[in-house]
């Protein structure tokens, strides 16, 4: 009862106009979320793709987040230009966030070995809270702890809209990438009664990259019909602020096709958060990637956050699933124009 009280008076803090803040949903299998990451992949496979990401943070606590994102892109290689579709839903409690976002990236040859994608996001974005779905003090039997009333009375449901806008841009080689986003770059207002106070979302920025480290390959098939298999070590890190919120994704992914490892930590143990260490969680791994004869790709990705903050492993941590598919969108009477893909994982 005392976990279901907390989180009413925490989110009933967000009426209060002096007191609106929030920050975004995050994806431990962040290079999983492309178009969320960064609106410069839109198009980066050369291909059509779409995808679906899932993540369930703390779920044996009822202060629980669930996130939920869709997306398709594709490649228009006559003007070498990619465009995605980003839809997102982020729910604790009772305050809900959906975004609709489209998203169009421009992919420059810099040199025949160096590559840049600017990309840009223009979203509508409706944060809402619903009083039915949360629980105050005054509904449970003070004696039994039982609910003696379904929902507390006096407080109608609230919804706020804004055009929310946002761009990226990747720098590429064919093993290193780095990629930068600013998103909620017009800062909109979030404030839910218009008669209060503007409180404008912050901007986010995210720093991103790695370095791909090739080893020999493997071979599928023999004769005519082998191809080879990825083997590769990829280092890779994503650094992000937010506010008064800074964070560190640091960690590697072992690519032995068809399988996928990856282990990284979560956290910033070098800026401390309101007097406590900032240390989240370590994260795991594991990926399933199926590349087809005529060039599509199946990815498939589980990963399970270990949470090492003060919060503990009471929590339940965190669950994430991914999972993805991309088909060639190319005409095969023509031939290939010159195409050099982020060799960022996909995990």
């Amino acid at each position: 009862m005392r976990k279901l009280l907390l989180l009413s008076i925490s989110l009933l803090m967000l009426l209060a106009p002096d007191e609106v803040t929030a920050q975004d949903p995050q994806f431990s299998q962040f290079y999983a979320a492309p178009l969320y990451l960064n609106p410069a992949f839109a198009g980066a496979t050369q291909q059509s793709r779409v995808g679906l990401n899932y993540r369930n943070q703390w779920p044996a606590i009822e202060a629980n987040y669930v996130t939920f994102s869709a997306y398709f892109d594709t490649f228009i290689e006559s003007k070498n230009s990619g465009v995605g579709l980003l839809m997102m839903r982020d729910a604790v409690g009772g305050l809900n966030s959906t975004t609709v976002g489209l998203q169009y990236a421009y992919q420059l040859y810099i040199t025949d070995w160096l590559t840049f994608r600017p990309g840009f996001q223009a979203a509508w974005f409706n944060r809402s809270l619903n009083f039915s779905d949360l629980t105050f003090g005054d509904q449970f039997d003070p004696a039994t702890g039982d609910i003696i009333t379904p929902t507390s009375e006096g407080f109608s449901n609230t919804s706020k809209s804004f055009l929310d806008l946002s761009a990226g841009g990747i720098l590429y080689t064919k093993n290193v990438f780095l990629g930068v986003t600013l998103n909620h770059l017009n800062t909109p207002n979030q404030a839910f009664s218009e008669s209060a106070d503007p409180k404008e979302l912050p901007r986010k920025m995210s720093v991103h990259g790695g370095v791909k480290i090739p080893f020999t390959p493997g071979t599928v098939g023999s004769g005519l019909y082998a191809r080879p298999q990825e083997r590769s070590l990829t280092p890779t890190f994503q650094y992000k602020t937010q506010g008064e919120f800074d964070q560190l994704d640091l960690g590697l992914y072992l690519t032995l096709e068809p399988m996928i490892i990856g282990a990284w930590y979560r956290g910033l143990p070098t800026k401390g958060v309101q007097g406590f260490s900032n240390n989240e969680s370590i994260v795991l791994l594991l990926g399933f990637t199926k590349k087809g004869g005529q060039g599509d790709v199946l990815n498939i990705g589980y990963s399970y956050d270990y949470t090492i903050s003060q919060l503990g492993s009471a929590s339940g941590g965190a669950h994430e699933l991914s999972l993805s598919y991309s088909w060639s969108n190319k005409d095969p009477r023509k031939p290939p124009k010159h195409v050099m893909q982020i060799p960022c994982p996909d995990f």
